[in-house]
């Protein structure tokens, strides 16, 4: 591979002018920031500030206004469906499938973009079908039906439907949503195994201790706008966090992990 193309693979995520309106409403506006190649992008902002919509449109699921979304030096925006989704993968907050589906079934349907046109086999499913049910946490339940399952459960589904799509770009809306703390912390460390393989990671996150302790850089959101944005430490400080979230916030040091900790507190 020569520099340049190396220079292209290693581009990471580049959002730029990005505007979503429904009607007269508009959810984001202007919106610009980058994501890193191979890190984990925490999208933070208190609950309306527009992360939701904001990744949805990353995705190409919700059609801004205007504005640029790059990655790899390609144009995710302009890219085909089938295309854009062998690139990318988007874990929404809740499900709505109530399909008598099995797990393993659904897992499954992160294959479609590489079967053929006319529903070719694809001849790496079922490994990488098994990779991702393994890497999810969720072998134990792979055979039942996902209406069965609770809401924590249907989450870890849903990221590994996503894993099963082996996305350069992994897009989440609340990941830990619904998850007991020790499959919170399972999940956020599935997340660094992924960027230490290449993937690049934006999740928006409601906690900002989580951000704190696992995520290389923040994109932080007010009223559908873009406040700040850069490394975790030197962006989140806590004259940001009381602007944004009207809490106090002091750094220290986790004494069980050794990693960065936010302690936040109401002023």
């Amino acid at each position: 591979m020569n520099g340049d193309a190396a220079g292209v693979e290693g581009a990471g995520l580049e959002v730029a002018n990005l505007t979503v309106r429904v009607g007269s409403a508009t959810l984001v506006e202007s919106a610009g920031f980058t994501a890193p190649a191979g890190a984990v992008t925490a999208l933070l902002g208190p609950n309306g500030a527009g992360k939701s919509t904001l990744l949805r449109a990353v995705a190409g699921v919700e059609r801004p206004a205007s504005g640029t979304v790059t990655f790899g030096g390609d144009d995710l925006l302009a890219l085909p469906r089938r295309e854009r989704a062998r690139r990318v993968a988007l874990v929404e907050q809740e499900s709505s499938t109530e399909l008598p589906l099995t797990v393993r079934a659904v897992v499954g349907l992160g294959r479609t973009p590489f079967e053929t046109a006319f529903g070719g086999r694809d001849p790496d499913a079922a490994r990488v079908i098994d990779d991702a049910i393994a890497t999810a946490g969720i072998a134990a339940f792979a055979d039942r039906e996902l209406p069965s399952l609770s809401g924590g459960e249907r989450q870890r589904v849903m990221l590994a439907r996503a894993l099963a799509q082996q996305p350069r770009l992994l897009l989440l809306d609340e990941p830990t949503n619904h998850l007991d703390v020790g499959a919170q912390l399972d999940v956020l460390d599935v997340l660094r195994q992924l960027v230490s393989s290449g993937t690049t990671v934006v999740a928006a996150l409601h906690d900002l201790s989580s951000a704190a302790a696992h995520a290389d850089a923040v994109v932080v959101l007010s009223h559908g706008r873009v406040v700040a944005a850069g490394a975790t430490i030197e962006t989140l400080t806590p004259s940001l966090i009381r602007e944004v979230y009207g809490i106090e916030a002091r750094w220290m040091t986790n004494p069980l992990t050794g990693r960065p900790l936010l302690a936040v507190a109401r002023r």
